[in-house]
């Protein structure tokens, strides 16, 4: 971002806030997983946010950090004096990454609990499911994780009306990233197989459109192979994908259901001198061991290749330090644009002086694009609001510049599969134009 005002270097940082929030973090523990009493989510009784994110269910080995992230984000406002001077209280609820059980969480969230945001849902089919309810409910929703082009779409048509923006670029951009790291590749012809749902589907389209454009060829143009996830057998699916002798073969998967497809693929003899092209939904060591091992011990998927939103905003550095402070692991892949999600709602909230869905819509654009100062910290953010100061939030996972429609662009980091089965981040990729 560009802004004619000097940019802030966190004199107010996070960590000044940690002797605070270790208290905090004792008395939000307590509180977080309460349901408060219905009617509270005008702002009398401060502002309330919801995390709707997949702590079980096909992408719970990659999401299960995420609600984490949410929680530490709002405990540090919280020890640095709050939402317009009260404590932001959050409620979890996991979606089990089925869109159904995310219906019915986010239906909980808007009458019950009366909140007026919600981080998530991650699965762009949970998202799909729940973004219809929050904006019924004037809930403001940013998903940290939802990629699908389809809410771009619904976007542009209005259908949202401003309750809806993500911290992670739609697969508009990933796809073509992946594309564009096939090409650069030598990848010649390539298939597809896809989950079945909205996140499969678009990321298939833009990615066929991307390789070709690139002069590659698409295999079973016309019959794409989409699996469904309740199917008691992947085993024809596996087959239709990496029949034909391809270069390589993008798998648009979830974990769980993704791994089974794989192992049929290996069983059936038809991984030789094949790449396998993942993405984001199965960026997690766990998934990696859920397909197996080789005889020989190797990973069953070993050289496979990948990619992934990347984190490279401003205030990572600091980000990074809390996360691993606080709970004692690495920083996964989300956790920023989890971080950032939440962030962003607060400051919205501060900025209208109102802690309502329709506040936060009204102003989270404001706080995240430019004009105004440059600032990482979120404490540090909501002391320039309060003196009547334009902010431009630089995040942890980028500069979440929030669009018209609620999107951001991304970088990808390109990641790969080692003999051991553990991953390594081993290049980046721009998408393809």
């Amino acid at each position: 971002m560009i802004s004619d005002k000097r940019q802030i270097k966190s004199p107010i940082s996070l960590t000044l806030a940690i002797t605070v929030l270790t208290t905090s973090l004792l008395s939000t523990a307590c509180s977080s997983n309460q349901t408060p009493q219905a009617g509270s989510g005008g702002g009398e009784d401060g502002l309330k946010l919801g995390a709707l994110l997949p702590k079980t269910g096909d992408l719970a080995a990659i999401g299960q950090n995420m609600p984490a992230a949410v929680k530490l984000a709002v405990d540090t406002v919280n020890a640095c004096g709050g939402v317009n001077e009260k404590s932001v209280t959050l409620i979890e609820e996991d979606d089990q990454t089925d869109p159904a059980a995310g219906a019915s969480a986010m239906n909980k969230l808007a009458t019950v609990d009366k909140v007026a945001g919600v981080v998530g849902a991650f699965a762009s089919s949970v998202s799909s499911a729940a973004v219809d309810i929050a904006v019924q409910n004037g809930i403001m929703m940013v998903s940290p994780g939802s990629t699908s082009p389809v809410f771009t779409e619904s976007a542009q048509k209005g259908i949202y009306q401003g309750f809806w923006a993500r911290t992670a670029p739609p697969d508009t951009y990933q796809a073509q990233a992946l594309a564009a790291l096939a090409n650069k590749k030598g990848f010649k012809n390539a298939s597809t197989v896809v989950i079945n749902n909205d996140y499969g589907v678009g990321f298939e389209q833009e990615f066929d459109q991307a390789f070709e454009k690139l002069g590659g060829k698409v295999n079973q143009k016309g019959q794409p192979v989409r699996y469904d996830p309740k199917a008691p057998t992947l085993d024809s699916e596996a087959s239709a994908a990496f029949n034909g002798k391809p270069d390589a073969v993008a798998a648009v998967l979830y974990a769980e259901t993704g791994s089974l497809l794989l192992q049929a693929a290996y069983k059936q003899g038809l991984m030789n001198n094949v790449t396998v092209l993942l993405t984001d939904g199965v960026y997690s060591p766990d998934f990696v061991k859920q397909v197996g091992k080789t005889p020989e011990g190797k990973s069953i998927i070993s050289g496979a290749l990948g990619t992934v939103p990347g984190a490279d905003g401003q205030g990572l550095q600091d980000f990074s330090q809390l996360w691993t402070e606080k709970t004692g692991k690495e920083v996964t892949a989300y956790v920023p644009h989890s971080w950032d999600a939440t962030v962003l709602m607060m400051l919205a909230a501060e900025a209208a002086d109102a802690n309502t869905g329709e506040g936060i819509k009204s102003k989270i654009r404001d706080v995240a694009n430019a004009p105004g100062t440059e600032v990482t910290d979120p404490c540090q953010a909501l002391e320039l609001i309060r003196k009547g100061e334009d902010i431009n939030y630089q995040g942890a996972s980028g500069n979440v510049d929030i669009d018209e429609n609620g999107d951001v662009v991304g970088s990808y980091d390109v990641w790969t599969v080692k003999e051991d089965g553990t991953l390594e981040v081993i290049d980046k990729v721009t998408p393809a134009q």
